[in-house]
């Protein structure tokens, strides 16, 4: 049984008061996996388990949000005398300092653990040890901070999965041509690691020069599919795009004067993105676990809590979804129940 926690009480119950006071740059809703009143009554313990994502206004995080409630209902039910509070703590927009203050707040507030898409492992970095020595469980996913002290990192291998995207674009451009990766926020470490698998495979193929790699701040759509349609009008001889992220697929016609001459592969096969798949402008989406970044991570984190089991190893890799024009329809019913529409 968690040392920080064992019997249910009042101080557990008014506890989430302390969380109103978190600062208004994003969310700081509380979603609880059970009614306080009946874990009151029935629960012998409470885990609290904060979820720390990059942004609100990136569905993939909507989607890790809904994979944690479920997580917490479900192992409320199944667990006797367990109750399972979700404490969503994530920015508005990307911002690793509200990310740490976020940390911070919910040690403060006794959060049992937390679970953390880090924007920056730099920034982050301290914070997260402070809360492991706390006693604090601490998981990380998607974007993982590997000097923090956490238990473990959850998602899909980040180097692997840039030389997946390469591999898949290779294959459509018949192993020839001139390619451009397009990337975000250089501090991601997950995003460093796509980048560096897709040169390391591109270099697998005589036909393909060493790609040139772009960078565009801050992530939105607009700034993303700017800077393609900057980079291919300067460069016309480029047939290959890898996006180690979907950003520029999240608005509609971001890829018009563009998808005529280059093949296109990207990560994150989003609703938006999918609709790109469809219509053939886009070859292939690599796919990662979005529902389960906070479904795996709340089940490792009550794991350890309750039975003191932590996983076999700290890098839990999920596998690759690849999406292509011919099953793009079909992987696009996921989303409704990610994203809590059915």
């Amino acid at each position: 049984m968690s040392t920080r926690k064992s019997l249910l009480t009042a101080a557990t119950l008014v506890s989430m008061s302390s969380l109103a006071l978190i600062g208004c740059s994003g969310s700081t809703d509380s979603e609880k996996s059970t009614d306080a009143s009946k874990a009151s009554s029935s629960s012998d313990v409470v885990y609290k388990i904060g979820v720390i994502a990059k942004s609100n206004s990136n569905p993939v995080f909507l989607a890790a949000k809904n994979g944690a409630i479920a997580a917490g209902q479900r192992l409320s039910e199944e667990h006797d005398g367990v109750s399972i509070e979700i404490l969503w703590q994530t920015p508005a927009m990307e911002d690793a300092q509200v990310q740490a203050q976020y940390v911070e707040q919910l040690v403060a507030s006794g959060a049992d653990g937390i679970a953390i898409s880090c924007t920056d492992a730099n920034l982050l970095t301290g914070a997260l040890k402070a809360a492991v020595e706390s006693g604090v469980v601490v998981v990380t996913f998607d974007s993982d901070a590997p000097e923090s002290g956490r238990m473990a990192y959850y998602g899909v291998d980040d180097f692997q999965a840039g030389k997946e995207v390469m591999r898949q674009l290779a294959g459509v451009m018949n192993n020839e041509g001139k390619v451009a990766v397009l990337t975000g926020n250089p501090a991601a470490t997950n995003l460093q690691a796509r980048v560096n698998g897709v040169v390391e495979q591109a270099a697998e193929y005589e036909g393909i020069p060493t790609p040139i790699v772009y960078s565009f701040m801050p992530e939105t759509a607009t700034e993303a599919a700017a800077k393609m349609q900057q980079v291919q009008t300067a460069n016309p001889d480029i047939t290959g795009w890898a996006l180690v992220g979907g950003w520029p697929l999240y608005t509609d016609n971001a890829l018009d004067g563009i998808y005529e001459s280059a093949k296109i592969v990207s990560m994150d096969p989003l609703p938006l993105p999918l609709v790109y798949a469809q219509k053939g402008q886009v070859q292939v989406l690599v796919g990662q676990p979005y529902f389960g970044w906070g479904e795996k991570s709340v089940e490792m984190i009550v794991d350890k809590l309750h039975f003191d089991r932590s996983p076999s190893s700290e890098m839990v890799y999920a596998e690759f979804d690849i999406v292509t024009t011919d099953n793009a329809e079909e992987f696009a019913e996921n989303w409704k129940l990610w994203l809590g529409e059915d």
